[in-house]
């Protein structure tokens, strides 16, 4: 697959790499399953993606791993997440959502829904019908 460039604001490059040294613990555990490629995709942390920063970003397949924590929850923290979502969906990228509870607690269910999203939903199956030619 060709990668679609997908514009990024350069301002927010020094916030990206500030993040990227201050990750949560949630970030930080979820980030040792998915690095080095340990689920056949390559993801990057702490990504610029137009005028936001998504936590972990596969750019080969234009996905987003966001990890929401209680701030996620205060005030019009919904309202927003929704909007940027809404807005990087529409530039062609994929969002999977998890919560921060749930990768300190249940990383192991985590790792599968995601193995399972990934497998279903970015890695292509053979096509049976192109077996055997050459």
């Amino acid at each position: 697959m060709k990668n679609k460039i997908i514009p990024y604001n350069p301002q927010l490059v020094p916030l990206a790499k500030r993040l990227r040294r201050n990750m949560t613990l949630s970030e930080v555990l979820l980030w040792q399953e998915i690095k080095n490629k340990q689920l056949g995709v390559k993801f990057s942390r702490q990504i610029p993606i137009d005028n936001y920063i998504v936590d972990f970003y596969c750019k080969e397949h234009l996905l987003a791993i966001e990890v929401d924590g209680a701030s996620h929850t205060y005030d019009d923290a919904p309202q927003r997440d929704t909007e940027r979502q809404n807005k990087l969906e529409a530039l062609g990228v994929k969002f999977i959502r998890f919560d921060d509870l749930d990768i300190k607690k249940n990383l192991n269910w985590v790792m599968n829904e995601l193995y399972h999203w990934i497998n279903n939903n970015v890695i292509p199956t053979p096509n049976p019908s192109q077996e055997g030619n050459l």
